[in-house]
């Protein structure tokens, strides 16, 4: 079983961290960290006593890695605050004095200049189209699609144009695709453990069924089996076929039951409710295959 670790009393900088979350940012083995602390209680009748973003974060960000994206690497421990502990994840800062995170927003800001850029998925692609002058854009592109078949998996239903984006070498000016980050509203967060233990199989299909990104296509929401399935977008195809061989759900599911503190009736939860998605990931890459 992995360890938790006490990051109570490590050295303190100015946060200077954007989002929602509660956050500091601190040096653990001198390397500095961004650590999220329990989200505050969002809706109304609520009993939770925080929102369990910081196990969705880990595990999140863990799963792109074992499928083999670079990603943001993460910490799950605590920190003593008011003489309450607070599970939280450390998300190292994987920017550098020659390095600096460039969101998509921003490049959003500064090209296809007639409309506003939000997450409709044809006006994402066109800014990456003209933005061909700046970066590999056939790689970039590619590495977009990847990520979107690993949302599915995981369920992230907030990949939006600000936790996305790329690395701006300062002195080269090349840019690449950056590491994955910001995988903290995946697997349900929202879901308590009581919730959880009242799922029957059909609600638990339901969940891994009715799952929507935030990206957008005519307007409305995009659910990610729907438009897996229909297999009009060919770079989605390809990213299927490129990505699917790579996920190891034995490797997954051992991780999961190897993290402290998640009860089991949560780790049975993130392994049923993967296992259901990779099933349909696989079908598709097995009619892709056919065809």
């Amino acid at each position: 079983m992995k360890k938790m670790i006490d990051l109570t009393n490590c050295e303190e900088e100015l946060n200077s961290y954007k989002g929602s979350e509660k956050k500091k940012k601190l040096i653990y083995n001198n390397k500095k960290y961004l650590v999220k602390f329990p989200d505050p209680i969002r809706q109304k009748n609520r009993s939770i006593s925080y929102i369990n973003n910081a196990f969705s974060e880990y595990i999140g960000s863990n799963i792109f890695k074992m499928v083999g994206f670079k990603t943001q690497n993460t910490i799950l421990g605590y920190y003593q605050y008011e003489c309450i502990k607070k599970i939280v994840c450390a998300c190292e800062d994987f920017t550098s004095e020659n390095e600096m995170l460039y969101e998509f927003e921003s490049l959003a800001l500064g090209t296809n200049l007639n409309k506003k850029i939000e997450t409709e998925i044809t006006d994402i692609i066109d800014v990456l189209n003209e933005s061909k002058n700046l970066m590999d854009i056939d790689t970039i592109r590619d590495k977009f699609w990847d990520m979107f078949v690993i949302d599915f998996l995981i369920g992230n239903t907030d990949r939006h144009n600000g936790n996305w984006g790329f690395i701006l070498n300062k002195e080269n000016k090349k840019i690449k695709f950056a590491p994955i980050y910001d995988c903290g509203s995946c697997l349900n967060p929202l879901l308590e453990d009581s919730e959880i233990k009242e799922l029957t199989n059909v609600e638990l299909k339901n969940l891994a069924l009715n799952t929507y990104s935030c990206l957008k296509e005519d307007g409305k929401k995009i659910n990610y089996i729907s438009f897996m399935k229909d297999g009009k977008n060919v770079d989605c195809k390809k990213a299927i076929k490129r990505v699917f061989k790579n996920i190891d759900m034995d490797e997954i599911k051992s991780f999961i039951n190897e993290t402290p503190e998640i009860s089991k009736e949560r780790k049975d939860f993130y392994n049923n409710i993967l296992e259901m998605r990779y099933e349909i990931i696989s079908r598709v890459y097995d009619e892709l295959n056919r065809i």
